[in-house]
């Protein structure tokens, strides 16, 4: 349930700002400060694995919302999913620890916009995740990221996407979900 109330209050802090100061470049990177509490904890004593995933989703929203794109996707009927993720673990969060989640925008093919999430303390990156997202319509289909650009009323001056990015991007798809995908273990 701490979630819920961490991702309510990120929502309004992101808010707050962008009414305050207005939208962000979407190149920035998006802060969101944050303590290791005893609900995010695994059976060894540090922050569970997968509680990390739900933890960057703030910096997600926190950016989504400062850039503009989020009034732009409800504008237009339009909603993020994550297609594709990637976390690596470098060092432990303990209880009660402080640490920020850093987001940005990294880049982007013609189907997807790629976020990096890491979780930094005292300016050193102990768990890093890159991601996929994909934006659709609600009325179906996929949003292209001209599209979306064209929405936020923005030039595109994100960078090109670095080799390995759209490595592993291809490395990690599955099959469109029209085609078949059996689950065949060999």
């Amino acid at each position: 349930m701490n979630v819920w109330w961490r991702t309510l209050l990120t929502i309004w802090r992101a808010k707050v700002l962008l009414r305050r100061r207005g939208p962000i470049p979407p190149d920035s990177v998006g802060r969101v400060r944050l303590r290791t509490l005893p609900t995010d904890l695994d059976l060894l004593g540090h922050m569970n694995n997968g509680r990390y995933a739900s933890l960057f989703d703030l910096g997600r929203f926190d950016l989504l919302i400062r850039t503009g794109i989020w009034d732009a996707m409800n504008a237009e009927g339009w909603y993020a999913v994550v297609a594709s993720e990637t976390v690596t673990f470098r060092k432990s969060l303990q209880l009660w620890q402080r640490f920020t989640v850093e987001s940005r925008l990294y880049g982007h093919d013609d189907k997807a916009v790629y976020q990096i999430h890491r979780a930094v303390v005292d300016g050193e990156i102990y768990a890093e995740m890159i991601v996929r997202a994909r934006f659709l319509r609600r009325t179906g289909g996929v949003v292209n990221t001209a599209e979306l650009f064209d929405a936020l009323h923005r030039p595109d001056n994100l960078p090109p996407l670095p080799q390995w990015i759209v490595d592993w991007a291809a490395g990690a798809a599955l099959p469109s979900t029209k085609a078949p995908a059996p689950s065949i273990w060999e």
